[in-house]
């Protein structure tokens, strides 16, 4: 099938990514201002993992099973788009009532449906990537998406700060000290979020299955049940080069949820002396981590495309774990910073490990899995992300004080020296390609 796949033209792999915009913008929104909504609703900073379950928890529910279903469909608009359009339908109405959350509970549960939104379009649309292009063009459309994941992202950080330039007051609050620069944000998001999946979907059409595709879906067992042996036959004959990424996975998300969840309270102590939601200096460090979260991003943007020709030169193990070791040392820098203009320089190395980490592991993966399942292994392959996610989130509140001394600085430092272990393994990971239908009972010549 793969013969079969024209080669497509950069504008086309620009469309077929734009709704990643959207998507990204959504997940930007929620990195930077999740932690300071709770805390402006009167959660302990102790507990702030707690509260970021629903992310990690529905990615390990809702990817595999949405993948798994995505390979399986077969409708008048294609294999992958039902699902990513009724996501970000569901992210778009998410990302409106969030910033009117009225209690920790509430906050919590719109996060709860956003991210179960958000997985529900993710992986569909991953797979969706893979199945339009040809093996040759993997590396360029991934490594888009990571561009699309910067833009998305630095517009997402960045948009406070450019609503204050606007006018707006920083310091103008809700009744829950939820600053309206805060709420334009959200809202503007949920504009993105269904606007960028609609240009993909009226610019963007699936390549149509074969009949002899569709007759295998339809002589595929149905229900629910045949959907998660699905899930577990597809676990079992995991390819080899997928059981050694999860380990790079482990260390890099790890330390980005440590990040993210901390960096607001770090920036907060080193650059304005307090943690106390209710001054002044709090919020001018979630303006702050707007900003630099923006130029990073932005870096990513940028960087994304950068690492195509690195990449199709020196392999996407070397690009990955070069990036780790930027962002390791950058983040093992930043407590230490007391600079506003000199916190822009770390950031660099952050903004390319990031559009390392959107892009290269897909690459890494895409070469190595059967066609007729690359939905339900996208799905499988976020479980290296999430399970990640809720190890962290289990186990920093347990050893934050003790061990960390109650200092988010130092919670920031740990991510540094994680994502150093996270390039250090990748020198594990072998690139090998599967026998054609040795997976699945398929005749060879079926699959990538």
């Amino acid at each position: 099938m793969a013969s079969l796949k024209p080669r497509l033209s950069f504008r086309q792999i620009v469309n077929m990514n734009f709704g990643f915009f959207g998507i990204q913008y959504s997940f930007g929104l929620q990195q930077s201002n999740m932690s300071p909504i709770y805390k402006y609703l009167g959660a302990d900073e102790a507990n702030l993992p707690y509260l970021w379950l629903a992310g990690p928890m529905t990615g390990l529910i809702v990817q595999p099973i949405v993948g798994a279903m995505s390979d399986r469909t077969d409708t008048r608009f294609g294999r992958r788009t039902p699902y990513f359009l009724v996501g970000a339908i569901l992210c778009s109405i998410s990302l409106f009532w969030m910033p009117f959350s009225s209690a920790l509970w509430m906050a919590a549960g719109l996060l709860w449906i956003l991210d179960a939104a958000n997985n529900i379009t993710m992986e569909p649309y991953r797979a969706f990537v893979s199945d339009k292009l040809d093996e040759k063009q993997h590396s360029l459309g991934f490594l888009t998406q990571s561009a699309f994941t910067g833009l998305g992202q630095t517009l997402s950080y960045l948009t406070p700060s450019l609503l204050v330039v606007a006018g707006m007051n920083k310091d103008w609050v809700n009744e829950r000290n939820i600053p309206y620069v805060t709420v334009g944000a959200f809202v503007i998001g949920a504009v993105f979020s269904i606007g960028s999946i609609l240009v993909t979907f009226f610019t963007t059409k699936e390549i149509p299955i074969t009949e002899e595709e569709r007759a295998r879906i339809r002589a595929l067992p149905r229900g629910w049940l045949e959907t998660f042996r699905e899930i577990g036959s597809a676990i079992k004959d995991m390819p080899a080069t997928m059981k050694q990424l999860a380990l790079v996975k482990f260390f890099q998300w790890y330390a980005m949820f440590c990040y993210w969840q901390y960096i607001v309270l770090s920036l907060s102590t080193t650059m304005f002396g307090t943690t106390d939601q209710t001054s002044e200096g709090f919020r001018d460090a979630g303006l702050l981590n707007g900003q630099i979260g923006g130029f990073y991003n932005a870096v990513a943007f940028v960087g994304a495309f950068a690492l195509v020709p690195f990449t199709r030169r020196l392999g996407p193990k070397v690009a990955h774990a070069f990036c780790l070791v930027l962002a390791g040392v950058a983040m093992l820098w930043i407590p230490s910073i007391e600079s506003k203009p000199l916190l822009f320089v770390p950031m660099i190395g952050i903004g390319l490990a990031w559009a390392s980490i959107m892009g290269n592991p897909y690459v890494m993966l895409a070469g190595c899995i059967p066609a007729h399942r690359t939905g339900v292994y996208m799905g499988i392959f976020n479980m290296f992300i999430v399970i990640p996610m809720m190890i962290q989130i289990f186990t920093l509140p347990l050893y934050y004080r003790p061990l960390l001394g109650g200092n988010p600085e130092n919670v920031i430092r740990l991510a540094g020296v994680l994502l150093l272990c996270g390039a250090a393994s990748v020198a594990f990971v072998r690139l090998k390609r599967p026998v054609a239908g040795s997976q699945s009972g398929l005749p060879t010549g079926v699959g990538h």
